[in-house]
């Protein structure tokens, strides 16, 4: 059977990284019916795309413009969906760049494979400029074998259960509308919030190695603080989803083997940066499930989404 595939990019200051994405989007085995993109203040865009004559190559892609303060990661999504009638749809973001040209044609393999498989999502491959310790945890957060995680997983898998990526993430939209879709108000965390509702409900979430995008990024660990504090904060939102599941005893096995490999490659030196980067996501992770006895200056400068508190 051929599914009709569309798929969702939310963009902000697109630069070089998106048009590559489009045309190697453009360039896909499995067809795709329609780019769509939603796209955060339209004078940025403007100056990157307009005029350029590149759009007009394309016939298919649809540029639909929000302002920063309508900006939501699970609204903004939900919205582009109201412009598909699509059997699936993959949401990407802007910076993730498709390794060949068989991607969507191996996340829709993944995700019909198996009749209750709500979402399948990619392998995110590191980048030419990727340090050591961001690499190794794109090894463990994506390894090598394919797997299909159900409430089954939960007692040995933990959060890593409910995990899944709109980095580079397939969804069939029938399992999509039951399960309720992206919550339309999240700080962060819409892909996992849906994956944990959808666990729970009885469907599947599947990982696709086959399907690989070069995705990474290296932050500092002001930007690693702020980016666990909206992890934090999207956890203490949804009880339903996360109580009584820790996702600390992942966060220390990870800073463990990385350790273990940064001594087996021989890179001890980075081992008191990981030390340092690993305590900032711990420090705003904890401070983001406790928001809500936080003051509101403090929100502003731990969290990496001001607009989110000011809507």
């Amino acid at each position: 059977m051929r599914y009709s595939v569309d798929v969702i990019i939310p963009m902000y200051k697109p630069g070089k990284q998106a048009f590559q994405l489009i045309e190697r989007l453009e360039k896909q085995s499995y067809p795709i019916g329609k780019l769509i993109i939603i796209n955060t203040e339209e004078k940025y865009f403007e100056s990157n795309f307009y005029g350029t004559g590149f759009l007009e190559k394309y016939r298919n892609i649809e540029v639909h413009h929000i302002s920063a303060k309508e900006f939501d990661h699970g609204r903004t999504r939900a919205k582009a969906l109201g412009y598909s009638n699509a059997d699936i749809f993959v949401c990407m973001t802007q910076d993730a760049i498709p390794k060949d040209e068989h991607l969507i044609a191996h996340l829709v393999e993944a995700l019909t494979q198996q009749k209750d498989i709500a979402a399948a999502y990619a392998k995110q491959l590191p980048l030419e400029d990727c340090r050591e310790i961001e690499k190794f945890t794109r090894s463990f957060n994506y390894p090598e074998e394919p797997r299909i995680k159900t409430k089954d997983d939960i007692e040995t898998l933990g959060i890593k259960t409910f995990f899944c990526s709109n980095v580079c993430a397939a969804y069939h939209r029938n399992i999509y509308d039951m399960v309720g879709g992206f919550e339309k108000k999240t700080i962060f965390n819409e892909d996992m919030i849906f994956a944990g509702h959808a666990v729970k409900k009885g469907y599947a979430i599947a990982y696709a190695p086959q399907a690989e995008v070069f995705h990474s990024h290296n932050y500092t660990c002001m930007q690693q603080l702020r980016r666990n504090f909206d992890l934090g904060v999207s956890q203490a939102q949804h009880p339903e989803v996360f109580e009584g599941i820790s996702s600390q005893k992942e966060g220390k096995n990870l800073v463990k083997l990385t350790i273990r490999h940064l001594c087996q490659i021989h890179q001890k030196k980075w081992i008191p940066y990981l030390v340092i980067s690993s305590g900032c996501k711990y420090v705003g992770y904890l401070l983001g499930k406790h928001y809500e006895s936080l003051p509101q200056w403090l929100i502003m400068k731990c969290t990496a989404s001001k607009n989110y508190w000011n809507r």
